[in-house]
């Protein structure tokens, strides 16, 4: 890559690499794995920068993600969820720390779903993406969509029911 594409490639990369990290680090989890996750698609958007930098070099990096993402669950099988009984305690009602409870229960019990789940809901609930675009990135069907959207709602809610739990009003 010659310098002109270099400096290019480090000022998209530098603009809009907070975004890709917040999709990685959903898709995964874990910061370290986001970080490793970004870095190795960003190293293969360097290397077919020429190619991609007239189109639309965010979208390409983002379906690299969840590619990526897919393509190391399927090999190494890296993410294998945790079952526990004992589900954390639930706020008091009016607890200022309820929300904070609520996201961090919503985080450990995203990080016990499987790879594929969490990449559908990532992309169906945190981008807004609907199912045909869905089914192109991950490559599949609408209808596995659907379906694994239904599944992995369906567990989430076994993982953390109070994530549904309807609050009580302040006596």
């Amino acid at each position: 890559m010659d310098a002109d594409l270099e400096a290019e490639f480090s000022e998209f990369v530098a603009a809009r690499s907070h975004a890709l990290f917040r999709t990685a680090l959903a898709l995964t989890g874990h910061r370290q794995q986001a970080e490793d996750l970004l870095q190795t698609v960003l190293i293969k958007g360097a290397r077919h920068w020429p190619r991609i930098r007239s189109g639309a070099p965010e979208a390409y990096l983002r379906t690299a993600l969840y590619r990526q993402r897919t393509s190391w669950w399927r090999s190494l099988r890296r993410q294998r969820g945790v079952s526990s009984d004992v589900l954390p305690d639930t706020a008091a009602a009016g607890d200022p720390t309820r929300t904070v409870d609520l996201h961090l229960a919503l985080r450990e019990a995203l990080g016990q779903l499987a790879p594929k789940h969490r990449a559908v809901l990532v992309l169906r609930y945190f981008e807004d993406r609907p199912d045909a675009q869905i089914a192109e990135i991950l490559g599949c069907t609408e209808s596995t969509v659907r379906s694994q959207a239904a599944r992995a709602l369906a567990r989430l809610r076994q993982l953390a029911p109070e994530l549904h739990a309807k609050e009580e009003a302040p006596r």
